[in-house]
């Protein structure tokens, strides 16, 4: 099992585009491979102020909630870039639930939803 922290992770896909599907995310990146664990990432920005609203509702479904992401590059004045991230495996039909679920948290507390990201190990991936 592999976890948030292992220094050999690599991004495999990435899904910055709210327009695009999820399962269209995932199909295009020759990188991913479906039959392993990846921590799945998502880039949120929001006010100080609700942070550890946003934290404890997060902490209770195992995601850990740590400063960064592309928030830092395009939230809006005001806001804190995070990132929430977690390890389970990755389908389309997970990730397009939990970007929802991501955008609606991040409009719920005043914030910003940037997307999401996933990372594998490189050992880990066939030859």
């Amino acid at each position: 099992m592999i976890s948030i922290d292992d220094p050999g992770l690599e991004i495999v896909v990435t899904a910055f585009d709210e327009t695009e599907a999820a399962s269209a995310a995932l199909a295009r990146s020759a990188r991913w491979h479906p039959g392993l664990p990846a921590v799945l990432r998502h880039h949120l920005a929001l006010p100080d102020h609700s942070i550890e609203s946003a934290r404890a509702l997060l902490d209770a479904d195992g995601w850990s909630v740590r400063p960064g992401g592309r928030g830092e590059e395009h939230a809006a004045p005001g806001l804190t870039a995070l990132i929430a991230l977690r390890v389970q495996q990755l389908d389309a039909l997970h990730c397009s639930q939990e970007s929802s679920r991501m955008a609606g948290l991040a409009q719920r507390h005043g914030g910003e939803s940037f997307g999401w990201d996933a990372l594998q190990p490189a050992a880990d991936r066939p030859s």
